[in-house]
């Protein structure tokens, strides 16, 4: 690693010559300009990692010179150095934004410390500033996977409510992607710089969920020992994201509205309410409307979460987006596992779209992982894949059937059956009725009976058949 480059700004040739002397001593690349107008050059031509300025210089003087340092490169420390009797100016360029300042004469300890401190500052905004942009870049809105007309509308919506500051309800199944387009709205907002706080609803003991959520005082219960920050508290200026809040407890779900609506919350063990300044991005897998209906869920908490609803679409239903999401997974997995690229060729690709993914994107994730892990060559091999994409079978029993509680029409229930067949099995008649355990023509009547042929895809009203 180069050693940081110094710039030395000072009209006293001999003080110059002693700095740079201690500094090349010290392992410092070291720059010398009599005057500001020099040391604008070499900074202009130069990365230079801290500079070294007196006050007093004639043409251009050391505070001008630090103003317009700030100005070009405001992670750059500038230290200044002056005479005792100047002490006044010296705390004035550091209300500018000098790193400190040091009279003269120098000690050579005092120096190399200061040094030593401004550069690490320097380096931790660096570094700030640097996951601050790579944690932006990768929720960028355009790199997100979206190639799917109902996606694309998904992420232009967010990125709409990214512009704003309203509460946010992120409807869709489990492993859609509701966390990662909530992440993208948050890191897109004015919030940016603030923290993204994450709870799971769903994964934390209702005794627990209170505390967790609005933070507790010392002594305000048996076993509260010490002072405890609730998310709210900690996500102040930045956003919480309710995830899963369909299992939220009733008796927490009108806490959470004087939140949303007063922006207050009651810590335990303390008689006044606290003011936050918070976005509430929510996320569910359940049918709020419903709950909300069959008084499992309070209504107005739900039209107050539902300001600016999205709905992320299953995989199944955006099945043009499952190639670029194999691409981006198998990129990511074979350089975490430092492993070569892995190419995924046409037949196992073929295989993973016509999978009907229950489990959405998170579960396709999980099987390129397995690809990557398992596979021996350059290829991806057929052999990898699980059971249930090489050999699917159509599995609609009573544990994946939820009857709602004013019943179902049973001819909706036939018809949504035989779509989740066709769709299953890519559109072809043949395996759909073998399947179902019917024959093909009784398919094809009670197809055309419920107005689900020519199926979505297929060449003519026949469907594609095996050969």
């Amino acid at each position: 690693m180069p050693a940081p480059l110094i710039l030395i700004a000072d009209d006293d040739a001999s003080f110059r010559r002693v700095l740079q002397y201690q500094l090349r001593q010290a392992g410092y690349e070291v720059l010398e300009a009599e005057g500001g107008e020099r040391a604008l050059e070499l900074f202009s031509r130069h990365r230079c990692h801290a500079v070294l300025t007196d006050l007093d210089m004639p043409g251009i003087p050391g505070q001008e010179l630090l103003l317009e340092i700030r100005r070009r490169s405001p992670d750059t420390p500038v230290i200044v150095v002056t005479a005792y009797g100047t002490i006044d100016s010296a705390v004035e360029a550091v209300k500018a934004g000098a790193f400190h300042y040091l009279t003269k004469p120098l000690n050579r300890d005092t120096l190399l410390h200061t040094l030593r401190q401004a550069l690490a500052f320097a380096g931790l905004v660096e570094e700030n500033r640097n996951l601050r942009e790579a944690v932006t870049a990768a929720f960028r809105f355009d790199g997100l996977v979206g190639g799917a007309k109902a996606m694309r509308r998904v992420i232009g919506q967010a990125g709409r409510l990214a512009a704003v500051d309203t509460t946010v309800l992120v409807a869709g199944e489990s492993g859609t992607g509701k966390e990662l387009l909530s992440k993208a709205i948050h890191y897109n907002s004015a919030r940016a710089g603030k923290p993204f706080v994450i709870v799971n609803c769903g994964a934390i003991p209702d005794a627990l969920l209170e505390s967790e959520l609005f933070g507790y005082r010392k002594g305000a219960f048996t076993g509260a020992a010490a002072d405890r920050t609730g998310k709210f508290e900690a996500a102040d200026g930045g956003t919480v994201f309710l995830d899963e809040i369909g299992d939220l407890p009733q008796q927490l779900q009108a806490k959470i509205l004087r939140v949303v609506q007063e922006h207050e919350i009651d810590v335990i063990g303390e008689t006044l309410p606290r003011k936050v300044d918070v976005r509430i991005i929510a996320a569910t897998h359940r049918d709020l409307r419903r709950m909300a209906a069959d008084g499992l869920f309070r209504q107005d908490l739900f039209y107050r979460l539902n300001v600016a609803p999205l709905e992320v679409p299953p995989l199944r239903e955006r099945r043009e987006d499952i190639p670029l999401f194999v691409q981006l997974f198998a990129e990511r997995i074979c350089r975490r596992y430092n492993r070569p690229p892995l190419r995924i060729g046409p037949a196992v690709l073929h295989k993973l779209e016509a999978h009907h993914w229950p489990g959405n994107v998170r579960e396709l994730e999980n099987v390129v992982e397995r690809l990557v892990v398992f596979s021996r060559g350059e290829e991806a091999d057929m052999e990898c894949l699980p059971g249930e994409i090489l050999e699917p079978r159509l599995t609609i029993g009573r544990a994946s059937i939820s009857l709602p509680p004013e019943g179902v029409v049973l001819e909706e229930l036939e018809k949504d059956v035989i779509a989740e067949a066709l769709e299953r099995t890519g559109g072809n008649q043949t395996r759909a009725a073998r399947f179902l355990h019917v024959s093909r023509n009784v398919l094809v009547y009670r197809m055309q009976k419920y107005g689900l042929g020519p199926y979505r895809g297929l060449p003519g009203s026949d469907g594609a058949e095996e050969g």
